[in-house]
């Protein structure tokens, strides 16, 4: 998670260096950038129930002032949101700490090995889990937060901020074992499920390119969740993998769209059209990008969607895998309709030009290293493999 986090999140600061280069505020961008970064390794690294809160509510405070970095009062508010509704489900998720503690006396991930932990506890820890991770039905703040700097939507919709929450719920399910009862692993893929349905349907006629793209992460997270609630080794591996995939991907998809937002002056897809001939690096690099996160072959996020609905049919849950076949169908409609109206057919607007040198490299490495972690699968595959078995043998 810390490699994922920090490579993707290198890319994203090097793309700012021309994005941010004309805005005010730069040094106040690069502050809450870094130090929400370094909150990132901090939770990642945390093996106490505490220090990770405090990592936790240090990245709700950097999003804020980032989501309304603009400071216009409609992004000032919406910024708000955010930071409401996650402080809303982390501070539930602080009084499902502070149970375990009253139930096994300790806040250490190494003692509580195995724990048994109570079903309130489990409500209190998912809802501030699902508010971070932006999934149904405490997802709504994510696609407002696309008011934010495109690499700011990069950061924190594909790279970190989203991830927190599946990161969590892998290390505190799978990684530290809590004993909890049979039926949370069909409610927590059902959850998956029709967040993954209805956000997918909900990008399929919004006209917002920004917030096409939030609606999709929102819809992708659910695959995660299904990997990591299934449990299996190929579940697990599967959305592990799809981490750092949908990591690559989106990032480059909010990328492009900042390139696009900022020379065209418009984040409506049904203004935009025949932006290709004029945009060539960035049009390939969408549409490559955009092929992984619907999990076209050979592209990455193909194989971590493949494992994580194998996963989900290997355990005899066949229809929440035709749920998300759905979902992964539904996610090829609406990327390849934000394609065809904003790269195809003819132009609605003055003619617009490509991005600077500096975010075409970022976009077009991005769409590389989506194409690469495919084609090279057996790589990515392998380590995520190991790190399974080491956390096997560490909290053995």
């Amino acid at each position: 998670m810390a490699l994922v986090s920090a490579s993707i999140s290198a890319i994203i600061i090097f793309y700012s260096f021309s994005y941010i280069s004309h805005y005010e505020n730069q040094t106040e961008y690069y502050l809450m950038v870094v130090l929400f970064f370094g909150a990132m390794m901090g939770l990642v690294f945390s093996g106490n129930l505490i220090f990770l809160y405090l990592f936790w509510e240090i990245t709700a405070i950097t999003s804020w002032r980032l989501i309304g970095f603009f400071r216009e009062k409609l992004h000032v508010l919406r910024a708000d949101k955010a930071f409401l509704v996650t402080l809303f489900g982390s501070t539930l998720m602080l009084i499902g700490f502070i149970s375990i503690y009253q139930q096994n006396g300790s806040f250490d991930l190494a003692v509580l090995k195995n724990s048994h932990i109570s079903n309130i506890a489990v409500v209190l820890i998912l809802a501030g889990i699902l508010s971070k991770s932006a999934t149904l039905p405490l997802h709504t703040w994510l696609p407002d937060a696309g008011v934010a700097p495109s690499p700011v939507t990069a950061l924190l919709h594909a790279a970190l901020l989203v991830k927190i929450g599946v990161y969590v719920f892998a290390r505190l399910f799978i990684a530290t074992d809590f004993v909890i009862d049979e039926y949370w692993h069909i409610v927590i893929p059902v959850i998956a499920g029709i967040s993954a349905l209805v956000s997918a349907g909900a990008a399929m006629i919004e006209t917002d390119l920004k917030r096409i793209i939030a609606y999709s992460t929102v819809s992708q997270i659910g695959f995660i969740f299904l990997g990591l609630a299934i449990g299996n080794e190929i579940g697990v591996v599967g959305a592990l993998l799809y981490i750092m995939m949908h990591g690559l991907a989106k990032g480059g998809l909010f990328l492009c769209a900042g390139i696009v937002e900022q020379n065209s002056k418009t984040k409506d897809i049904t203004q935009l059209g025949g932006l290709i001939r004029t945009m060539p690096i960035t049009a390939v690099s969408f549409l490559l990008c955009s092929f992984s996160v619907m999990g076209i072959p050979p592209f990455g996020g193909f194989f971590s969607k493949y494992m994580v609905i194998t996963a989900a049919t290997q355990s005899g849950r066949l229809w929440i895998s035709f749920i998300f076949l759905a979902g992964a169908v539904m996610t090829i409609i609406y990327l390849l309709r934000v394609f065809n109206l904003v790269f195809m057919g003819q132009a609605k607007t003055q003619p617009v030009k490509e991005g600077s040198a500096v975010m075409l490299i970022s976009v077009a490495l991005l769409a590389a290293l989506s194409l690469a972690g495919g084609v090279l699968i057996y790589y990515p595959s392998q380590f995520l493999q190991l790190t399974v078995q080491q956390l096997q043998e560490i909290y053995r």
